[in-house]
């Protein structure tokens, strides 16, 4: 997982080739990617494709429709960006007319803002050397804000990545069209795979030549609900051989507590925890939890960030940065938290089972 002050690809040492194997495979300008992608990857300070990127990279710029399966923080995100985005550069067009609706060349979709907000930087950073436009796209706002991220200078972008509400809007108020879109792609898929985006998934698959489904879980079943918008069959699996295998660098325990327990040992846990210990996420099971477990630790004092799902988009905006930063040291939240974001910095993590027993 990367950094978001330093972006690079070492911060997961379990996901790094062992000694023996160092330095071998090809770099990522032997995979044939070009100039301007190569300079975007030096802005990121990122040097050599992972297992999951030396898989996806080939396969993807060959116009394949993929299902990619690789653990976190393996860099799925630059595995099917970077072979996507050459794909466009070597298929130029003229921009889209400024007075229609937006018209991407490239789309992603994405089950959360935080994780839009977090691909569409690096995206950016991909496409600016290249010239090619980013823009996303979230809801949580009036109509009115859906057209004006698809319209903000210069109009016309050639990758899009929004969350589902948003799109579903924009295409039905018709900000949006789908007319030239190339690819597409489904990240944290088993999240999106819910009945009431099927409306929409099949609306952009009908236009997408090329479509690109991500996760680092694939429920069963995933092919038979795919099947119901596109052909299966034309889809080739790329996955790790460290799928569904615990990472060696990261030690697991399990605690039982009784319900009246858990406050407790969850406090002494936080007050004792040493400044540099690395920061802490909390997972609750709804977000009244969230919201209950807030108070107490206000109340003893211990500064935390707040995240789940019935907040504003106004209040939700820009607490996860916060945290990756190091602003705050501890975020107490619901799932919403635990897809694709970036928590390389993260030392601990506790699962709250059912907190809501000891209210």
């Amino acid at each position: 997982m990367r950094s978001p002050q330093k972006p690079s690809q070492e911060a997961a040492p379990a996901l790094q080739a062992p000694p023996a194997e160092a330095g071998q495979g090809p770099t990522f300008a032997e995979l044939g990617l070009q100039p301007a992608l190569l300079a975007g990857l030096e802005r990121l300070s990122i040097g050599r494709p992972t297992a999951v990127q030396r898989l996806a990279i080939p396969a993807l710029r060959r116009g394949r429709s993929a299902l990619c399966a690789a653990e976190t923080g393996s860099g799925k995100t630059l595995a099917y960006l970077l072979p996507l985005l050459e794909r466009l550069l070597g298929r130029p067009e003229a921009p889209a007319e400024a007075a229609g609706p937006a018209a991407p060349r490239g789309l992603v979709v994405l089950p959360s803002r935080e994780l839009a907000a977090q691909v569409g930087a690096v995206a950016a950073a991909l496409c600016a050397p290249a010239g090619l436009a980013v823009r996303g796209l979230t809801g949580g706002g009036a109509a009115g804000g859906l057209r004006r991220q698809l319209r903000a200078p210069p109009p016309g972008p050639a990758v899009l990545l929004g969350t589902p509400g948003a799109l579903r809007e924009a295409l039905r108020r018709r900000f949006l069209g789908l007319e030239r879109l190339r690819w597409m792609v489904l990240d944290e898929a088993d999240t999106l795979m819910d009945e009431s985006f099927t409306e929409l998934l099949e609306e952009i698959l009908a236009h997408a030549t090329q479509v690109v489904v991500v996760g680092a879980t694939f429920p069963a079943g995933l092919s038979e609900t795919l099947a119901k918008f596109t052909d299966v069959d034309r889809f080739v699996t790329l996955s790790t051989q460290s799928l569904h295998r615990l990472p060696p660098h990261v030690q697991q325990k399990f605690v039982r507590l009784k319900g009246r327990d858990k406050l407790p040992e969850l406090l002494l846990l936080l007050k004792e925890r040493p400044a540099s210990g690395g920061a802490v996420l909390i997972f609750c099971n709804s977000a009244s939890t969230v919201n209950w477990l807030g108070y107490i630790l206000d109340d003893h004092k211990i500064k935390h960030l707040r995240l789940q799902g019935q907040m504003s988009a106004a209040a939700r905006a820009g607490i996860f940065a916060s945290f990756q930063k190091g602003e705050v040291s501890v975020l107490v939240c619901t799932d919403l938290a635990s897809r694709g974001l970036d928590t390389s910095s993260v030392q601990l993590v506790w699962f709250l089972h059912v907190f809501s027993c000891i209210l």
